[in-house]
């Protein structure tokens, strides 16, 4: 949810990458509801978790819960698009563009896996490497919500591009938990150290997204990734005194970023003061 984890769970790798799931997503639900009792929830993911047990429990909480996930493509899938295709082949030579996108939207049922016909929109994109159609599921009304000020938001193409392919940037936030907070280090031979060792690591993210935000807002470092804010804002040298009342920490004169350093300590220190 935007730059904020909401479930961090290690697990072994003999199992589905759906397992466990639908558990996770009842306690992630009730939390938010709690704090947020109108809100509308988009489960939103790639054809990994495109699950009949996903789909069926979020369309079991309508109109809380809804989804948008990636769905494998299959022969069925790619000869209900075939017009769309065709017509995207056509835009592409009247334009003389690289590319060219049309969109399809249709209800599917797969043989046995799937409980019921559901909505797909299938992207039809024709290119110079050739066709390469995509497809994902959803139960998002297409006019809209009811008192939506844009109801187009959920059309095919927009909901496509829009909101699926705006993952891309959620896969961003778990890439900075990996490369910068080392989350994938695998430190034991246990499970459970290892898991907490995870959480460690996410409580690590959540202190610096929360410094990013809130201290750093607006500055050069507002959207730099928790390895820049760690580098640049707190790994600097400082010269440490202790007395019997107080810790001195002073900093570098010569620490290029120290009016930005002072700023954002400013911000959490009226945070805390006003929480108290």
């Amino acid at each position: 949810m935007g730059d904020i984890p909401l479930w961090t769970q290690l697990r072994t790798s003999d199992q589905d990458a759906a397992a466990g799931v639908v558990a996770a997503l009842e306690q992630i639900v009730a939390a938010i509801r709690k704090r947020c009792r109108r809100a509308r929830i988009i489960v939103r993911a790639d054809s990994g978790f495109c699950r009949e047990e996903i789909m069926a429990w979020c369309e079991r909480q309508r109109p809380v819960v809804y989804y948008c996930l990636g769905l494998a493509k299959n022969s069925v899938l790619i000869d209900r698009l075939q017009p769309a295709l065709a017509q995207a082949r056509a835009r592409r030579c009247l334009t003389a563009a690289p590319s060219a996108r049309a969109f399809a939207q249709f209800e599917y049922q797969t043989c046995k896996s799937w409980s019921r016909a559901r909505q797909v929109i299938g992207k039809a994109e024709v290119m110079a490497a050739g066709d390469n159609p995509r497809f994902i599921v959803t139960n998002l009304p297409a006019g809209g919500f009811k008192n939506d000020d844009e109801r187009s938001r959920f059309s095919p193409a927009r909901l496509y591009e829009e909101l699926y392919c705006g993952r891309g940037e959620m896969e961003n936030v778990l890439k900075q938990q990996t490369l910068d907070l080392e989350a994938d280090r695998m430190s034991t031979h246990y499970l459970a150290s290892n898991q907490l060792r995870l959480w460690f690591s996410t409580l690590a993210y959540l202190l610096l997204e929360r410094a990013r935000t809130l201290g750093l807002c607006g500055t050069e470092l507002a959207r730099a990734t928790v390895g820049s804010v760690r580098l640049k804002l707190l790994k600097v040298a400082a010269q440490v005194t202790v007395s019997v009342r107080r810790i001195y920490v002073q900093l570098s004169s010569a620490y290029p970023l120290r009016e930005l350093f002072a700023l954002c300590h400013r911000r959490l220190m009226a945070l805390g003061s006003s929480s108290g």
